[in-house]
């Protein structure tokens, strides 16, 4: 029979598959007993898992491999907490983290890509919004399905506070919720900032473990006072995997550093396309650019995304992938970036890991 001490050593040698890290680093194992042929373990995770299965798999195949264990009861929970942010910015009331969605240019699916990753941390179990800080180009509203509502105000005067509207589970807030399609919005970057600023603090968030903020493209004045006067805990690059795009990416990564802001990883959208006559794919836009920066940039490759024709169209139509179609191959492709995504959060901003506990049961 395998004794205690090395149960807990295997178990915390136990990489999580969505971050690299050992549970024992990460400080996720809260207890472990022994009782004969049985091993109890509660471990917590810093990140939604609602849905997944892998870590509990890994865990049971793992300890049921050791010498005398015959049974394993696993209670696998999650739990996420507000981690510090990266500016001195004050904290959001009703906001644990704020992740900026950003891309160095337009036209590489930014935007989708922020929209179906709420959805997915959503499904996932954990309670999400997104606030489309695109002030010229507002396209959530179109993407999310929302019309043409608009924003309950409640409270007077200085107090006043806008209420998310809610699509699809997600509370969202979009200057395109205050103006009508066909108006443009002609303002300077001061404007804009002082904008996008009161969109975040003067809505009325519930309880949020993370944010979603659909950046505007590229690296202006606008991103730069964003990451610098909003409490972001950490930002994500989408890319295209041609040469131009990866440029202005790096720009994007070289902001958020410059910023302190951690980059989480690089989502490569549009890396291949495949042809919907014959099945064959190819990679249009070039290959293997989006980890070639992830790499250079000391951060990852969060996962790479197909060029569809069903993804644009269910965005065009109001519902995303996600949740237009949870079950095809575009939806489980974002929820993995998902859950690296936030995994890698959580081992990121993390301070120090708990200490291990266990806990012994004589026989």
């Amino acid at each position: 029979m395998t004794d205690q001490t090395e149960i807990a050593r295997v178990l915390g040698a136990i990489v999580d598959p969505h971050n690299g890290a050992s549970l024992e680093s990460l400080g996720a194992i809260q207890s472990v007993s022994v009782a004969g042929a049985k091993v109890s373990v509660a471990i917590e995770l810093g990140y939604p898992a609602a849905r997944d299965e892998c870590l509990a798999q890994l865990v049971q195949q793992t300890l049921l491999a050791l010498d005398g264990v015959e049974a394993v009861d696993l209670d696998l929970g999650w739990q996420v907490t507000a981690h510090p942010a990266a500016n001195s910015a004050q904290a959001v009331p009703g906001v644990k983290n704020i992740i900026a969605v950003a891309s160095g240019k337009g036209g590489v699916g930014k935007s989708t890509t922020a929209a179906n990753l709420a959805l997915a941390l959503a499904a996932e179990g954990a309670r999400v919004g997104v606030l489309d800080a695109d002030i010229y180009g507002p396209s959530q509203p179109q993407m999310l399905g929302v019309g043409q509502r608009r924003p309950q105000i409640i409270g007077e005067g200085k107090a006043q506070q806008m209420l998310p509207i809610e699509a699809h589970g997600l509370q969202t807030i979009s200057m395109g919720y205050l103006v009508t399609e066909q108006t443009p919005m002609v303002w300077r970057g001061p404007m804009v900032s002082g904008a996008l600023k009161q969109l975040l603090t003067q809505t009325r968030w519930d309880e949020l473990d993370y944010l979603i903020i659909d950046m505007p493209p590229g690296t202006g004045d606008i991103a730069l006072t964003l990451s610098q006067s909003v409490p972001v805990t950490g930002a994500v690059i989408v890319t295209t995997p041609q040469d131009i795009a990866l440029l202005d990416a790096i720009k994007g990564i070289e902001m958020f550093r410059k910023v302190h802001v951690p980059v989480l990883g690089v989502v490569e959208n549009m890396a291949t396309h495949v042809c919907s006559n014959c099945g064959y794919e190819e990679a249009i836009f070039g290959a293997g650019g989006g980890e070639r920066i992830a790499k250079d940039y000391d951060t990852q490759l969060l996962g790479s995304l197909p060029l569809s024709l069903d993804v644009r169209q269910q965005a065009d139509g109001g519902a995303p992938s996600v949740v237009a179609e949870p079950d095809g191959k575009p939806a489980q492709a974002y929820r993995a970036i998902a859950l690296s995504l936030a995994a890698r959060l959580w081992r990121v901003a993390a301070q120090a890991a708990p200490a291990t506990v266990f806990s012994q049961v004589d026989d």
